[in-house]
Order: C-alpha cells, then structure tokens, then sequence
C-alpha cells in the first residue's frame, strides 16, 4: 500500500530529473570533441619574411663574354681562338696546342689576362724582336714618323721599358696593375699604376696604345 503511494510521486520526478539533465547539464566535453586540434597549426613551419626575401632575391649569374684572340708563331697550332673573358694567356697557348720545342716562351706572362682581339706570339729560340712585330706594338699609320706603339696591354717588362721614364719598377708595376684590375681602357688609366704621375705620362703617351 505504501509502494503504491510513492509510485505516483516517482514517475513524474523520474521525467522531470531527464529533463532537467538535459537543458542544464554541461556539453563541453562533446562540442570541443568536434573542434580542431589547435595544436597541430603549432607544428606547420610557415616561412619566414626573410626567408621569401632571400628566395626573390637570388642575383642572375651572367654567361661570360666571348672573347676572340690570335695566336702566332712558335705553338703548335697557329689559328684564331674563341676564348671567355678572365681566360689567361697560358689558356690560349693550351688552345693552341702549346709551345713547339723551339719556343722562347721567357718573356710571355702566362697570369696575362686576354682581351678581345689580342695577339700572342710567340717568339723562336734567339729570334731577335722585331717581335715587335707582334701583338705588342702597332704602326701609327703616318708615314712621316714611321714609329711604333707599344700596347701597354700586352707588353713585357723589356718592351715596356724603352718607353721614356719607364724602368725596371715600373714596368713591373704596370704588368701588375693589369693582371689584377684587367686591361687598360685608355692611355690615361696608365696613370693609375703606382709611381706614373702626369709627367711620366705626357712623357710616354705619344708612345702608346691600348689596342
């Protein structure tokens, strides 16, 4: 009898107790089951600024220029190279095939930078110079002086020394000058060379040439 009293009173408070967990009971656990995992953009490696900057800024690497040169006289193959600009003059005489056994190769720099339109020769074992013949000297193309250039370019230290004003020091100092900075564009870069003023300059630059 007693059972049956407190069945009326359970029924309705079992229904209301469903309800009452439904609308106020907490559902975080199963919402944040169905958001992403912040933790795992914390393991994506995006670039950095500095990183984009370098990769657009890598510079553009130039082909070398061409170069063509002559070389002449004692080598095994006489004949018009094409070269690459910074090439030395041992890698002409290589294109060449080299020195013939009665070469004098002495007074040739070999760490002598080419320039376009050079002429190498190579001398024979007691020719004697008129090698100024050669790629170191030019006529001036007037008949009343009949004199010659000597391009301060490719000339050696014998060479560069009948020049006025021009010694030992000097034309060493000269053959140095353009190993390391290259050719001489003009006449007036001589001046450039450590120890060559103006005066030993307007002493010289009738004499010269830089082609």
């Amino acid at each position: 009898m007693i059972f049956g009293k407190w069945r009326k009173f359970t029924t309705p408070l079992a229904i209301a107790a469903v309800i009452s967990a439904f609308l106020f009971f907490p559902r975080g656990q199963g919402d944040d089951e169905l958001l992403p995992d912040e933790s795992l953009y914390d393991s994506l490696e995006m670039p950095s600024e500095n990183e984009v900057i370098e990769e657009a800024s890598e510079p553009v690497i130039q082909p070398p220029q061409i170069i063509v040169v002559d070389v002449k006289g004692a080598v095994l193959h006489p004949n018009v190279y094409t070269l690459q600009e910074g090439q030395r003059l041992i890698d002409a005489i290589t294109a060449a095939g080299g020195y013939t056994s009665d070469a004098d190769s002495r007074l040739l720099n070999h760490a002598q930078r080419l320039t376009d339109e050079a002429v190498i020769y190579v001398p024979l074992v007691g020719e004697e110079l008129p090698v100024f013949e050669s790629s170191t000297v030019e006529e001036t193309g007037s008949s009343e002086s009949g004199s010659i250039l000597v391009n301060i370019n490719i000339a050696d230290e014998t060479q560069l020394m009948t020049l006025t004003g021009i010694g030992p020091s000097k034309a060493a100092a000269i053959i140095k000058y353009r190993t390391e900075q290259g050719a001489f564009q003009t006449k007036e870069d001589l001046t450039k060379v450590s120890g060559i003023g103006e005066k030993t300059f307007e002493a010289l630059s009738d004499a010269i040439t830089v082609k």
